[in-house]
């Protein structure tokens, strides 16, 4: 889904301005300004990531990691 650069930007604004509302101590309510993105607004504010999935570890970094590589000495 192809989202315009100024949504995205307000989305992350939003995001950013939910995790100000924590850490100041306030509500767990969205602010009307905010209503149009109080998704990324309550995300931000239970510091949930905006990226839909974690990033996987690579494939060097599993072979590195082996049994060997990690048992106790």
């Amino acid at each position: 889904m192809a989202v315009a650069k100024k949504d995205q930007e307000r989305v992350g604004y939003a995001w950013m301005y939910g995790q100000q509302a924590r850490k100041d101590g306030k509500e767990r309510a969205v602010p009307d300004y905010w209503v149009e993105h109080a998704e990324a607004w309550l995300q931000g504010f239970d510091r949930v990531s905006l990226s839909a999935e974690p990033k996987p570890v690579s494939d060097r970094l599993e072979a590195e990691l082996d049994k060997g590589a990690v048992s106790k000495r």
